[in-house]
């Protein structure tokens, strides 16, 4: 039997969650995790984490992106 956390329990999204749960396109994740500076992603190797609780700060602190 598998469990499933769900996404708004998760700490770390993939970008297809977190496109899915912020209403944000992959394309623009991608770009706004470019950047070295970005405080909200954690990479695994080649892959990108979203932090859930981070971007949910930065989306709140942004008027646009």
């Amino acid at each position: 039997m598998k469990y499933e956390v769900p996404i708004w329990e998760k700490s770390n999204l993939t970008l297809e969650e977190a496109a899915g749960y912020f209403r944000i396109g992959i394309n623009k994740l991608r770009y706004l995790t470019e950047d070295e500076q970005c405080t909200f992603v954690l990479w695994v190797g080649n892959r990108r984490l979203i932090k859930r609780k981070k971007l949910e700060d930065y989306l709140a602190k942004t008027y646009s992106i």
